[in-house]
């Protein structure tokens, strides 16, 4: 039997999630399994109203923040990235597929329980250096 990859499982219980607007017991526990602390981490995040999007208007951009217990972390869901340490030391060195903040968002957005934040484009520019630069140094 082929073994399903990170990104496969936590695709297929989101997609159910979002259809139900709830994650059960069972989506838990795999979530878990498949995961282990990463999915402890990112459920504490997703329950605790840590993961942010922001709506930009007019141009309406939108970027995903979680709050870690460092900093904020800029999250690009489309592209499986993040700006954790552990994005570059786990992800990128292939030991694992997502961060716990890539999880935290992606069962944020499919059941909805995230915090909405509407900016003007004039502070786009300003909110992305504050963000980037943490990690750029």
């Amino acid at each position: 039997m082929e073994e399903i990859s990170e990104a496969d499982l936590l695709r297929a219980i989101c997609d159910e999630a979002k259809q139900k607007q709830n994650l059960t017991d069972t989506h838990l526990s795999m979530l878990h399994k498949g995961f282990g602390q990463r999915f402890v981490k990112a459920w504490e995040a997703v329950k605790g109203r840590n993961v942010k999007k922001y709506h930009f208007i007019p141009s309406k951009r939108i970027v995903w923040i979680v709050v870690g217990r460092e900093r904020d972390y800029l999250v690009m869901p489309a592209a499986d990235f993040c700006s954790c340490d552990d994005f570059y030391y786990r992800v990128m060195d292939g030991e694992v597929h997502l961060c716990y903040h890539l999880i935290a968002q992606k069962v944020s957005e499919s059941l909805g329980w995230y915090d909405l934040i509407e900016e003007s484009d004039d502070l786009y520019d300003v909110l992305m250096r504050e963000w980037k630069k943490v990690y750029l140094k």
